[in-house]
């Protein structure tokens, strides 16, 4: 009879009975999000079965997350339907903002995702208990969206800080400023900031002699770029600093160049390549004769970058091209690369990696003179040298139970309170 029901049935009828076996009683649900407390949301959102692994969910819930030109951040949730849900997607936003503490940005963001999650929980038994809201806007409210602002978008910081420390043969502190002013729309982006630096640590010796290091540095970095079409922008940058460590009273830069990107800007939260290059003019003038017998010059150099980020069901991966050198010289260049990922290879196992070297053939600051003893080990100067690099890797693999819905604060499992 089973037999003779199943000849009876259509092709889709077939479909969708298989997609309501492959459905769960209850939703379950792979969060990829690495700015969540995701404790307060399993806590806050029971209607769910959150699970470890992807291949086990039958939804995969991505966030990704970019600043806003008003301070604040920008989540994008990215539902992808699974199992029987295959092809089931939607996007949502969530915008916090600035001035938002951090229960009030997660208290904001879970709202978004139950509701996004209500058109996969409403084919479970779930549905059956789920009711909807309204909260009907007040006449202030509805006043207060449509006002001017009176900034014009410009937002502005202020933050001053510092540290001390010490033990018996040693002591150190440090003072730090920055200040910034950002404005973002459309078609501008508008960036100023500046920073100070100071730090001193003296040591005392066996034989009670001490030796003082001291560092200095200023930064002031502007910044403005003219949106053109959805992949192509035109951007005006400039630096002013000075440092200690490498040598530099005075180090001025302006340059101007197009960048253009291979996916459209507004795809940036979760995939992005561009392409950058600026021609630019920069001023040094240096603390102490550099090895090239200079206290001061004129240079033109040019620039060429390109990035690629992605953030993708599968894990995240960057990759950077740097090329940098000086048109007036042009046997003084740098290349850097840079790279990263953490990705899902199969079923609870996943491989992280980063890594970077560089070749910088343009250290035209390098003081004269051999560096002394202290110089070298308390890192006073930059030295001279033929590249650089770093790496680091990992692999990882979980196994067990697939669900982790329980939070359990005890004895400092809180993973929301980590200091």
């Amino acid at each position: 009879m089973v037999g003779l029901l199943l000849l009876l049935m259509t092709d889709a009828d077939r479909m969708d009975l298989t997609s309501a076996q492959q459905r769960h009683a209850t939703i379950r649900v792979f969060l990829d999000c690495n700015r969540c407390d995701e404790d307060y949301m399993r806590r806050e959102v029971t209607f769910i079965d959150y699970v470890r692994n992807r291949e086990d969910a039958d939804v995969h819930v991505l966030i990704t997350t970019q600043d806003t030109g008003g301070g604040g951040v920008q989540f994008t949730l990215k539902f992808i339907g699974l199992a029987g849900f295959q092809g089931v997607e939607q996007t949502l936003t969530y915008n916090s903002p600035a001035t938002a503490t951090g229960d009030e940005t997660r208290a904001g963001l879970l709202e978004v995702f139950k509701l996004g999650l209500v058109r996969y929980a409403s084919e479970s038994t779930a549905g059956e208990r789920l009711r909807v809201t309204y909260n009907k806007p007040d006449d202030k409210t509805a006043a207060a969206a449509g006002r001017h602002d009176p900034w014009d978008y410009w937002v502005f910081r202020i933050n001053v800080g510092g540290d001390f420390n010490g033990e018996q043969s040693s002591t150190s502190r440090a003072v730090r400023a920055s200040c910034s002013a950002n404005r973002t729309t459309d078609d501008w982006r508008l960036g100023f900031n500046a920073n100070a630096n100071y730090r001193d640590s003296t040591f005392v010796l066996e034989d009670a002699s001490k030796i003082l290091s001291v560092s200095r540095n200023t930064n002031v970095n502007g910044l403005a770029v003219k949106s053109l079409t959805p992949h192509w922008s035109f951007g005006v940058v400039g630096n002013v600093s000075s440092s200690t460590f490498q040598n530099y009273a005075l180090n001025a830069r302006i340059a101007a160049g197009p960048e253009y990107d291979i996916f459209p800007y507004s795809e940036s939260t979760r995939r992005i390549l561009t392409i950058q290059y600026t021609v630019g003019y920069d001023i040094a003038h240096y603390r102490e004769i550099t090895v090239y017998d200079k206290l001061r010059e004129r240079l033109l150099d040019h620039r060429a970058e390109t990035d690629l980020n992605f953030r993708q069901p599968w894990g995240s991966a960057s990759v950077a091209f740097v090329f940098s050198q000086y048109l007036t010289q042009p046997s003084k260049y740098s290349l850097a690369a840079f790279g990263g990922g953490n990705i899902r290879i199969v079923k609870g196992l996943s491989f992280n990696a980063f890594g970077e070297f560089s070749r910088p053939h343009d250290q035209i600051f390098l003081p004269r003179g051999a560096a002394s003893t202290e110089e070298i080990l308390l890192r006073q100067r930059q030295l001279a040298t033929g590249y650089q690099y770093f790496v680091n890797f990992g692999i990882s693999y979980q196994f067990g139970s697939i669900f982790n819905n329980i939070v359990n604060p005890r004895f400092g499992g809180a993973g929301g309170f980590d200091f």
